[in-house]
């Protein structure tokens, strides 16, 4: 079998992820610094996992998905491990977990599984050498094989006991941590004092245990938080915990046994919901197989053992790639960029796109369509860039250039930067001008068909400051709509009726009404026949765009560009919150589902507008162009040659007005 040649860029990437990861495990585990936070490289060396597990060739032993830490310092005594301090390999998803049990069970698939869970700590292994009761040596994970000796500071922490109630020779593995509470006290106490806050209890821990200076250690809050005893006449991770207890140490107190898998992602999303209150930082849930005979049989792969696993719970930052640079054009004409990115997870939710706000904030960043960037989410709602990993840049990126962009995107606009803004604004056009004709065309009839909302009566609302966004109309009063001109409390109420009314309209009518950029009636409905509900477009993706029939790249980027906007995002949300919920319903029973019409001409009994949303109502296609999927051309008087010319040319027939009235009776 001949061996799938691997891409230059591959290699390439994997070299440049390999030397970054590299320099933070040097600066983080060997100085005590930290160049990016701890999802960051999560997420660097997720994708480098990734890598390797489809290109195993890669596979080399200096690989960071092949070590267990960086080198321990040299302050230190170095002292071996009786036994490696094994690292666990990291779940994203139910998938991944769902993936590690299925290769443990082709290992052992006789065996009935049970699962022990506990959360995740956030702070430095440790493990503690007990003699006959005495706590004799304490060593920190180091590389996994060999730890430092960190006895001294170890012997300061309150809640370790100096001795236990064992005979002979024992081992205790746990974490040493920093509750937020006293964290944020020690803070707290350091700006009174005028002194410089600490960064974060992890690096705070870490740092207390490689003092020199035991003092330093004592003076730090530091606790422990044992996970494991190092002993194989112990049946199950179960009777370890309860063995930690009678020998006085303290665990997190939120270790579950569950006896399957399914019943582990319930306790699994149970301390997803309460990490917050939880008195210590937490990043995710150790899942390990409950027997220990099991555990030990099923042995180790590279560096992690078979047997359990860590599921991470969504960071709050991650890295993804820049594949695209589009510009939305909002509701006040200001162009805003946003960038398409590959999707990735950020605090519990699928990211595609993130607000680049500005060219200023481009230039800034100096942000490029390929780039490896960190993401986090702005307030936990607004998916934003925070920098550019630029050793992962590729070697022919060029800057963006952003009125070169605003040119190749929008050619029939002008574009102007007024002065002391930052933002680009489309040309000859106010801020009223472009809301009144956006909430002109939210309630026509070819959207949501709103009565008595017509162009006279926005404008009296926005005049009257009454309304200044669309979802604005669903606050007013009649009561105050009464004092306008042209308005008594009757015809106030009326208005107001029916705009309540719209708070559920139609998914097609809605889509049309947001006037995204190239979505006309047809497009909408054709997004609303294939996503179903707003939420499910909202999450779309251009790749999922292009693959429905009569949706291109200009519509697909204008769509992604709308829906990623941070205005209308907020707008939406607003909109959700004050009861407007789209709905669809679906056409396929009705008389004209899956037929395709064209009319050319003028037709006597109804406006062109009004015929098309006929025939859509009827479940039917209007478009404005023949192919050979039309179903009919519908004749009415003065008609275009060219469509006839095309019917005839197609095999498609031609019906009269008469005809199409039967149609839609």
């Amino acid at each position: 079998m001949t061996k799938t040649k691997i891409p230059a860029t591959v290699i390439d990437r994997v070299k440049h992820l390999r030397e970054l990861i590299d320099s933070y495990r040097y600066h983080y585990h060997v100085l005590d610094q930290s160049i990016m936070s701890e999802s960051t490289a999560d997420s660097l060396k997720h994708e480098l996992s990734q890598i390797e597990e489809k290109y195993p060739e890669l596979i080399t032993p200096d690989s960071p998905t092949q070590r267990v830490a960086g080198q321990p310092l040299d302050k230190f005594t170095k002292v071996p491990h009786s036994t490696r301090m094994i690292s666990l390999a990291d779940a994203f998803n139910k998938k991944e977990v769902a993936d590690w049990l299925a290769r443990a069970r082709k290992l052992q698939p006789e065996d009935k599984y049970q699962f022990f869970i506990d959360i995740k700590m956030d702070g430095l292994a440790c493990a503690l050498r007990y003699e006959d009761g005495l706590l004799v040596q304490a060593l920190t994970r180091g590389d996994g094989t060999v730890g430092e000796d960190v006895t001294m500071n170890i012997r300061t922490i309150e809640n370790i006991p100096l001795r236990i109630k064992q005979p002979g020779h024992i081992e205790v593995r746990g974490e040493v941590i920093i509750f937020k509470a006293d964290f944020d006290q020690l803070n707290a106490e350091r700006r009174a004092s005028g002194e410089p806050e600490f960064a974060n209890p992890r690096n705070l821990s870490a740092g207390s245990i490689r003092q020199l200076d035991p003092k330093i250690a004592a003076a730090r809050p530091l606790k422990f938080i044992a996970y494991d005893i190092i002993d194989d006449s112990i049946e199950t991770n179960k009777k370890v915990y309860q063995l930690l207890g009678q020998l006085g140490f303290q665990t997190s107190g939120e270790q579950h046994l569950e006896p399957t898998i399914e019943q582990s992602y319930d306790y699994i999303e149970h301390l997803e919901e309460i990490r917050d209150n939880l008195p210590f930082g937490t990043d995710g849930a150790v899942i390990k197989i409950n027997d220990r005979a099991l555990f030990r049989e099923l042995g180790i792969v590279g560096k992690t053992p078979r047997g359990a696993i860590a599921f991470k719970y969504p960071a709050e930052e991650v890295t993804s790639i820049v594949r695209d640079i589009v510009i939305s054009i909002g509701r006040t004409g200001a162009a805003t960029p946003v960038a398409i990115l590959n999707p990735v997870r950020v605090a519990g939710t699928t990211v595609q796109h993130a607000s680049l706000h500005n060219a200023d904030e481009i230039a800034r960043l100096d942000v490029r369509i390929g780039d490896t960037v960190i993401v986090y989410k702005a307030g936990d709602i607004i998916p934003q860039i925070q920098s550019v990993l630029t050793t992962l840049r590729p070697k022919k990126s060029e800057k963006f250039d952003y009125a070169k962009a605003l040119a190749e995107q929008y050619p029939e606009l002008k574009f102007y930067r007024p002065e002391g803004e930052v933002v680009y604004r489309v040309k000859g056009e106010s801020s009223e001008q472009i809301l009144l004709r956006s909430i002109e065309y939210y309630a026509s009839r070819g959207a949501l068909d709103i009565e008595g909302l017509g162009p006279r009566n926005v404008a009296l609302l926005i005049d009257a400051k009454l309304v200044s966004s669309i979802p604005d109309l669903y606050t007013l009063k009649a009561s105050d709509v009464a004092k306008l001109d042209r308005f008594g409390q009757v015809s106030a109420e009326k208005l107001v009726l029916a705009i309540n009314i719209s708070r559920k309209p139609q998914l097609a009518n809605f889509i049309a009404a947001l006037g995204i950029r190239h979505v006309g009636m047809q497009t909408a409905i054709d997004l609303a026949n294939h996503f179903k509900s707003l939420k499910k477009l909202r999450d779309t993706t251009e790749e999922e765009l292009l693959a429905i029939d009569g949706v291109g790249k200009v519509v697909a980027q204008s769509i992604v560009a709308y829906l990623a906007d941070e205005d209308n995002i907020k707008m939406l949300n607003t909109l959700d919150k004050l009861g407007v919920k789209p709905h669809f319903t679906d056409t396929s029973t009705l008389p004209l589902s899956g037929k395709s019409y064209v009319i050319t001409g003028t037709l006597e009994s109804t406006g062109r507008e009004e015929a098309e949303a006929r025939i859509r109502a009827f479940g039917g296609t209007a478009t404005s162009s023949v192919t050979k999927t039309t179903t009919a051309v519908i004749v009415g008087t003065k008609p275009g040659k060219s469509k006839i010319t095309k019917a005839e040319s197609l095999g498609v027939p031609t019906i009269t007005e008469a005809d199409y009235q039967k149609l839609v009776k």
